[in-house]
């Protein structure tokens, strides 16, 4: 585990780095903020449709060949892209990168398949909880260094965050031990590797079925979330990057402080899917109070309980998942839920920013400016009454089941 961590950590340190920078490197070559902000959201989205056929390919690779090559390759993949868009001179070479280096880029799901080869079924939920938890802490640390280094220039946290690629390369080549034995080992097979093939084979897993709608609904409202954030706290509070940059400090804190500390606990007393159901509850009403927060001190509130409340929702669900495939397709099975969140990833800034446009209008302090949470309150309700019943149905099933 500590091997993993340390990849995964040093992984989203450096794509964290680009996060203030990307849309300003974009800026460089556009005439206009409309344009920039078009081409802002064809960058993003290469990068996320070529994720979404990529990673399934990569986990069924990963299946077939070992997770620590598939890993190696998603590093370079990473390096390939900062260093190439931090000396690009055209806006087509960014948009070609990030092609190139999100269908080579599947870490987060070969990352989640290397902790379930070496981790028995009743300690995933805890372990993908740390894996999260680095998430969680790489992405907070990682925006506050690009923040740094792209006020002395823009291009600068590119090459820091090639780098740090590079590092994590070098590391996971002489350090990085093979998790999956040549004997829990599978052939690739085309049929089972193109996302939609994946996506139904992930449904059709036991104990699965609706659960595939439940990520997709809560990565859904995730990503508008994340989108919504920062013109969102503009609109209502007047906040600037400062009470931004403090706001998503203490959600990344928050959620590797439950993930990576508090979910072992929770495990210790309540099943996974217990805290799944009560997890994806307290969200919807996280999102509810983002979007009926009246003064800015209430989002900090919100943050802090409701990361208590639903920060272990999704780690219990990958783990229900995971326990749920065999030994030789946790590639593939992470590789597809990876491919259902980079869908959502595209979908999510183009649902933010038709809600943030239906009310960028009204006053501030306007409560319907909140429309984007509300709309993701809404998701996570779906979701939420998804898993119960499902929950609830599958336990009867197997109580019903003949000893």
């Amino acid at each position: 585990m500590p091997f993993i961590l340390i990849a995964v950590l040093i992984d989203m340190m450096a794509i964290g780095l680009i996060v203030p920078v990307l849309p300003l490197i974009v800026g460089v070559f556009t005439r206009s903020p409309g344009e920039q902000t078009f081409w802002f959201g064809a960058v993003t989205f290469a990068f996320g449709a070529a994720n979404f056929f990529g990673a399934p390919i990569l986990g069924a690779l990963s299946d077939q060949h070992g997770r620590r090559p598939v890993l190696l390759l998603g590093f370079a993949g990473l390096a390939l892209s900062f260093l190439v868009t931090g000396l690009a001179t055209a806006l087509w070479m960014l948009i070609a990168v990030r092609l190139v280096s999100g269908a080579m880029q599947a870490n987060a799901a070969v990352a989640n398949a290397y902790v379930a080869d070496i981790t028995p079924a009743e300690e995933r939920a805890r372990r993908f909880g740390l894996v999260g938890a680095m998430f969680g802490l790489g992405f907070t640390l990682g925006p506050v260094v690009g923040g740094l280094l792209g006020s002395i220039d823009v291009r600068l946290p590119f090459f820091a965050a090639g780098t740090l690629a590079i590092a994590n390369g070098l590391y996971g080549w002489f350090v990085l031990p093979e998790s999956l034995p040549p004997e829990r080992r599978r052939p690739f097979a085309w049929q089972r590797a193109n996302p939609v093939a994946a996506l139904k084979g992930l449904a059709r897993l036991e104990g699965v079925g609706p659960l595939v709608a439940v990520i997709g609904l809560a990565a859904l409202a995730q990503f508008t979330l994340h989108t919504s954030w920062v013109l969102y706290t503009t609109f209502k509070f007047g906040w600037g990057p400062a009470q931004n940059g403090w706001s998503l400090f203490v959600v990344g804190v928050m959620s590797a402080f439950v993930q990576g500390f508090l979910l072992k606990h929770l495990l210790a007393r309540w099943t996974p899917r217990q805290i799944a159901s009560v997890g994806l509850v307290g969200s919807a009403l996280t999102y509810l109070g983002f979007g009926l927060a009246a003064e800015g001190w209430m989002m900090f509130v919100v943050i802090v309980a409701g990361t208590l409340i639903g920060g272990g929702a999704m780690a219990s669900i990958q783990s229900i998942v995971s326990n749920a495939a065999q030994s030789h397709e946790q590639g593939q099975t992470m590789g597809s839920v990876a491919a259902l969140n980079s869908l959502m990833a595209v979908l999510a800034p183009v649902v933010a920013a038709t809600l943030l446009g239906l009310v960028s209008h009204r006053p501030p302090g306007d409560v319907w400016i909140g429309l984007p949470f509300f709309f993701c309150a809404l998701l996570q309700c779906i979701g939420a009454t998804l898993a119960i019943t499902h929950f609830r149905r599958h336990a009867a099933e197997v109580a019903a089941a003949p000893v």
